[in-house]
């Protein structure tokens, strides 16, 4: 049978077409803990695992009388609804109503319509309708020679417009980061260029001095106080940033972060790190201080109200915002327009 997919039932959302982190692959070991309940642009989904290993999404809604499937019983791959004991196997094939004689067949209409979901670096993507872009490309992930570290899905009480601005804001880490790296010299930000960084993330290269005390030693690498580095920050639209970072002693990580609207005030936030040394040691310790980093951020954009303004001339841009421009600029065109 035909795998139905595209569950979206509003009005087109060209929004509706991209890819979204809504949980780690961590979660979707299902099988025991039963099925995933996420909820992404205010519309609850589950997700379960059948019993090949492959992944189910779909709306978290019996088509019988709309009960949460989420709240269900898990059971060899399929999932058993709990009001009526519906029964939803593979791809979301009814295979079963208690209720009706054995040789009445199942109507097509019980069959659950499918959103895409996949697995990449250790996080499950949703795309609600056909997806019409594919999941950033991190070619890093390939990379013998890097080890991945995950963390945690977050929930933030903020719009991912503010954190997409965030995380391509280089000048507020005197202030903000005071804790972790921030530096009370070096706030002139240099100019810089915006570039196609390769051929996913569109963004800039630049260097930084940061403070290298306590945590911020163990991601570096080095012993002195003060360090450069080099860097790069682009994003992927619609809500991806990825900054890689070299230090002089050849240590390499790159940093991807990304956030998903559960509703307009409220997101998932991840971010997944790589890196070219040995962290079988140092592991959770560099995870602790990326943490505590985002936790600064995370502290100040939840004092923030309401979404970005994506209308020119609302804010006040500086040279320095100039990545977050153009990222405002082509998220734009993308809600009216469906442009990527």
């Amino acid at each position: 049978m035909e795998l139905r997919t595209g569950i979206v039932d509003k009005p087109s959302d060209h929004l509706d077409h991209c890819w979204y982190v809504v949980g780690t692959v961590d979660q979707a070991t299902l099988s025991a803990s039963g099925p995933l309940r996420v909820t992404l642009r205010e519309i609850d989904y589950v997700i379960w695992r059948a019993s090949d290993g492959s992944l189910t999404a779909t709306r978290d809604r019996c088509p019988h009388r709309e009960a949460p499937l989420s709240e269900g019983e898990l059971k060899d791959g399929c999932i058993t609804c709990a009001y009526h004991g519906w029964r939803f196997g593979k791809e979301g094939m009814c295979i079963e109503i208690p209720s009706a004689r054995p040789e009445i067949p199942i109507p097509k209409s019980a069959h659950l319509a499918m959103a895409s979901i996949e697995e990449h670096y250790g996080l499950l993507w949703l795309c609600p309708g056909e997806p019409r872009q594919n999941v950033p490309r991190l070619g890093v992930d390939s990379d013998q020679s890097f080890t991945r570290l995950n963390t945690p899905i977050q929930i933030w009480h903020c719009s991912p417009t503010r954190m997409i601005d965030n995380m391509l804001d280089v000048s507020h880490f005197p202030y903000t980061h005071r804790g972790t790296f921030g530096r009370d010299q070096e706030k002139v930000v240099p100019r810089f260029q915006l570039t196609q960084l390769d051929e996913t993330f569109y963004g800039y290269e630049y260097d930084v001095v940061i403070n290298n005390s306590d945590g911020a030693q163990i991601m570096s690498g080095h012993s002195d106080d003060v360090i450069s580095l080099q860097m790069s920050t682009g994003f992927c639209l619609p809500f991806s940033v990825r900054s890689t970072m070299t230090y002089a002693n050849g240590i390499k990580q790159t940093l991807f972060m990304t956030a998903s609207p559960i509703t307009q005030k409220k997101s998932y936030y991840t971010f997944v790190l790589w890196r070219n040394d040995n962290v079988e040691t140092s592991g959770r310790e560099i995870v602790d201080f990326e943490l505590a980093v985002t936790d600064e951020d995370r502290s100040m954009l939840e004092r923030l109200r309401g979404e970005l303004s994506l209308d020119q001339g609302h804010l006040v841009d500086v040279q320095s915002d100039k990545a977050s421009v153009e990222w405002r600029r082509r998220y734009a065109r993308l809600v009216k327009e469906g442009v990527f």
